[in-house]
């Protein structure tokens, strides 16, 4: 089968290996797959892994050879929980798999979706039904995270909310937050991206330099109940907090491992802000995702900015790293 290897940073190949054996796991035959930051991440060499790693962690497929219990059958489709856990450790106890000390990644700590075939422990897969269509499933893992992220928020319907960066995320969250009955405004420069949150339920969107009387026009002056930062640089993290209102919430949703630049901390402490860092997603998160996306609640298929092979991969991981896309896919024959 085809696997796509990262080989050394820098250097992805797609290269022949053996195809998975059961082995207690169900083979999963891949049929699309989802590209994101923590990829281009682990190419460029910032996220360190083992070498070779067949990359990957964002994957749709259809049951090749079942598990061990058969709770998949053969044909089924399925999604793919990348996050691996322990399931016995504290932490797994107290219902956060997500955080597992013992727990990785797909793509990560081991080899990845990113092939003709993958083996997957039944504990990690979801059924897709059906009447999902195929570019639909590629937004599912990661607006499983989204669903996470926004389950961090109090939001009561009228409450204002602010998303700081509108890519994939930024757009998801947007989403997930107008059906829950809340007024969003979306903040990035991008005018194709505000007018697109605007068309899946935004109130009103603005570029940054706006962004704070926009806020306050809409608001009487009290900013936001809770601010959603979706881009991970420490001065996204500073104007998430500069617009929220007093006691409101702010969730950095994006990830950052920087450790420069200055926050306005004194703003901490006169709003009285609850501050949350969402990581990963669970099993439950995962099916909402599902289920929001096969009621037709979130739309994803707007979101997706181009497919390519597995053959294609440099060109993927190209077109990923291009502000001008959303999200970038690639889809298995």
């Amino acid at each position: 089968m085809r696997a796509a290897q990262l080989t050394e940073p820098g250097i992805v190949e797609v290269v022949d290996a053996p195809t998975p054996e059961p082995d207690g796991s169900t083979v999963i035959r891949m049929e699309m797959l989802g590209l994101c930051g923590t990829d281009l991440s682990i190419v460029a060499g910032k996220i360190p892994v083992d070498t070779p790693r067949v990359m990957g962690h964002e994957g749709i497929g259809v049951v090749e050879v079942a598990g061990p219990t058969g709770k998949f059958g053969v044909g089924q489709r399925v999604l793919i929980n990348p996050g691996l856990f322990c399931d016995h450790c504290y932490l797994c106890h107290r219902g956060y798999p997500n955080l597992c000390p013992n727990g990785g990644l797909l793509g990560r700590d081991l080899d990845g979706l990113f092939a003709d075939y993958a083996a997957v422990d039944e504990s990690q897969l979801l059924a897709v039904p059906d009447g999902v269509s195929s570019e639909a499933t590629g937004v599912i893992q990661v607006l499983g995270t989204c669903v996470h992220a926004v389950s961090k928020a109090p939001i009561s319907p009228g409450d204002t909310a602010v998303v700081v960066g509108l890519g994939v995320s930024g757009q998801l969250i947007a989403q997930l937050l107008a059906a829950q009955g809340a007024r969003v405004i979306g903040i990035t420069r991008s005018e194709w991206k505000r007018e697109l949150a605007l068309q899946h339920g935004a109130t009103a969107t603005a570029a940054p330099d706006e962004a704070a009387a926009v806020v306050a026009d809409l608001t009487d002056g009290k900013g936001s109940e809770v601010v959603f930062e979706a881009v991970g640089t420490v001065e996204t993290f500073s104007r998430a907090v500069e617009l929220a209102g007093s006691a409101a919430t702010v969730v950095f949703f994006g990830t950052t491992a920087g450790s420069g630049g200055e926050l306005p901390y004194y703003q901490l402490y006169y709003k009285e802000l609850t501050l949350r860092n969402p990581r990963g997603a669970t099993m439950a998160d995962y099916e909402r995702a599902i289920a929001l996306v096969a009621d037709g609640i979130i739309s994803g298929v707007p979101l997706v900015s181009s497919r390519f092979s597995l053959d294609q991969i440099d060109q993927a991981l190209a077109a990923t790293q291009d502000s001008s896309t959303l999200k970038v896919l690639m889809e298995l024959e």
